[in-house]
């Protein structure tokens, strides 16, 4: 008798954590008692560096509820378009690395939308060029698919699961929008809830917003506010896998989104550099500063001219990545003189310099965009994401809740330029997450904030890391410096040539050297140009050691 007591008292007690299983894992507790959010955090179970506290609590969550990096990734994205909805929003864009740990892959997350078959160059040059906001500058809503795409292929949780820390923030109905968009939200968690499994719940998901009843809502609302967004636009929008672009510095694998973004600019002035022993300098002195400026110079000059939407336009990305073709860039570079010209080369032809007549770049009028914001993720089993999440000027889509962004502008509208717009292209966006592998194994990310800065600042963290063997800590709170020695991404203003923002804390003696070699110095105060937040792995002991820039209100934490 007592046996068989004891078996049925088990039964029932499976059968009722199996029936609320699915309750509980939707319903986060909080993050552990020791993963206090600061500016910088190390931990070995799993660490968040990120824009809004609240998201990186969000992320956190995730992680000690069981999810992996990737669950808490796409919680923390969810959280950063309610806590950071002024640089980031839900129908705005996110280029997101995965490195998947079970695969031992790095796969790049293409969640750039396109712009709609209305937005045609003819149209925008009837208006005077692509509005810096409003309607008529928003691309198709991209962010919920790169995260569904995310969860689908290398996640475990389920949206309603990952959106959870979300809804409780729009619950306390802080902005009178909350309420709408956690409507929204809670249509697509009861699309999710027919599924019969994980993976067919994340379609149903992406459905009921790009094809179902809330893509009908955005077409309608659209179509009485004069925007150019329709139906179609949504129901083809598509979330492409692609191959990162890489190659080696210092030993180690640098991993960027491709040319649809500004990232291979990174690997171009890496790659130049490379031919310099930064080593023998330190982090801030002059000479580190000028030849990191000269060569950011020469890399954004080819990004100005070439790069755009892979899919529309073939970009020489091989001959661009050439080592001989960064000999021949990296023999313009003067170590005594800064450059005062834009000069694109010429990949095709192998050559330093591109003839100034077969360039098609042109000059805008209007400035710079500082928006944006950030995200890097990791896990004790090694499964990391960086992400750049943006999106902002845009407007809200009526009682859907769901904020559009404003990412049309930029691209220009020069005609036979590589970037100019086209129905269905991406625009050559700055957002631009990296990866860094060594022995085949992630041991650095990098997530940046700050337009046309991420990767300025990009490249002083990983030379910060790499070359001056500085802390995360100490990479994200060195002094920076900006060059503005480039043609701007939105709007296209034209390039201030030599013009190079620095942080005073550099000190005078270093700031008078850069102006004896012609830098025309600009002093600001930090944070200079961008807002990083990095992520460095012990291969050895394990440890992740994560820091973001507190001059910038970014947010860390790690258990």
């Amino acid at each position: 008798m007592f046996p068989r007591v004891l078996m049925f008292a088990l039964i029932f007690v499976l059968i009722s954590f199996t029936a609320r299983s699915q309750d509980d894992r939707a319903r986060p507790t909080r993050p552990p008692a020791d993963s206090v959010i600061g500016w910088h955090a190390s931990g070995k179970a799993g660490a968040v560096v990120a824009g809004g506290a609240e998201s990186v609590e969000a992320g956190m969550t995730i992680l000690q509820n069981g999810g992996n990096a990737i669950d808490a990734a796409v919680g923390t994205l969810l959280a950063l378009s309610v806590t950071d909805a002024h640089l980031f929003c839900f129908g705005g864009e996110v280029p997101i690395l995965i490195y998947d740990a079970g695969r031992g892959v790095v796969e790049s997350i293409a969640g750039q939308g396109a712009a709609p078959r209305l937005a045609t160059l003819e149209h925008f040059e009837t208006k005077g060029g692509i509005p810096r906001s409003g309607i008529e500058s928003a691309a198709v809503p991209a962010t919920l698919d790169a995260c569904l795409t995310a969860l689908d292929r290398s996640g475990t949780m389920s949206f309603t699961q990952v959106v959870a820390p979300t809804l409780q923030i729009l619950d306390r109905g802080e902005h009178p929008w909350h309420a709408d968009f956690a409507r929204t939200l809670r249509r697509l968690v009861d699309a999710e809830s027919a599924a019969a499994d994980r993976r067919q719940g994340l379609r149903l998901v992406a459905d009921a917003f790009y094809r179902g009843p809330i893509a009908v809502e955005l077409d309608a609302w659209s179509r009485a506010h004069n925007g150019l967004i329709r139906y179609n636009d949504l129901a083809t929008h598509v979330t492409r896998v692609e191959e990162p672009v890489s190659l080696d510095y210092r030993g180690h694998r640098i991993l960027k989104p491709g040319p649809w973004t500004q990232g291979p600019a990174l690997l171009q002035a890496l790659q130049i550099l490379e031919g310099f022993d930064l080593s023998s300098h330190a982090s801030g002195d002059a000479d580190a500063i000028h030849l990191q400026a000269e060569a950011l110079k020469l890399a954004f000059a080819d990004r100005d001219e070439f790069y755009a939407d892979p899919l529309f336009q073939p970009v020489p990305l091989s001959l661009l990545l050439a080592p001989e073709y960064a000999d021949a860039r990296r023999a313009l570079i003067d170590p005594d003189r800064a450059s005062i010209e834009r000069i694109p080369g010429d990949p095709a032809a192998g050559l330093a310099r591109l003839d100034p007549d077969r360039s098609t770049v042109r000059i805008g009028t209007d400035g710079p965009s500082l928006d944006t914001t950030t995200c890097i993720v990791a896990d004790a089993v090694g499964n990391v994401v960086a992400a750049t999440p943006s999106g902002w000027s845009g407007v809200l889509a009526g009682d859907t809740g769901v904020w559009l962004g404003s990412r049309l502008q930029s691209f220009n509208t020069w005609p036979n330029h590589p970037n100019v717009i086209e129905p269905g292209k991406r625009p050559r966006i700055t957002l631009t997450p990296t990866l860094v592998l060594k022995d085949d194994a992630p041991v650095i990310a990098v997530s940046v904030a700050g337009g046309d800065a991420q990767d300025q600042s990009t490249l002083q963290m990983l030379t910060n890391l790499i070359d001056f063997e500085l802390s995360p800590s100490d990479a994200v709170t060195a002094p920076r410096f900006n060059s503005e020695h480039l043609v701007g991404s939105f709007g296209q203003p034209a390039p201030q040539l030599g013009l190079l923002q620095v942080d005073p804390r550099v000190g005078d003696e270093v700031l008078a050297e850069l102006e004896a070699r012609g830098h025309r110095i600009e002093r600001s105060r930090a944070p200079v140009g961008s807002n990083p937040t990095v992520l460095r792995i012990d291969p050895e002991t394990g440890l992740l050691d994560v820091a973001g820039c507190p001059d910038s209100r970014r947010h860390s934490a790690a258990y």
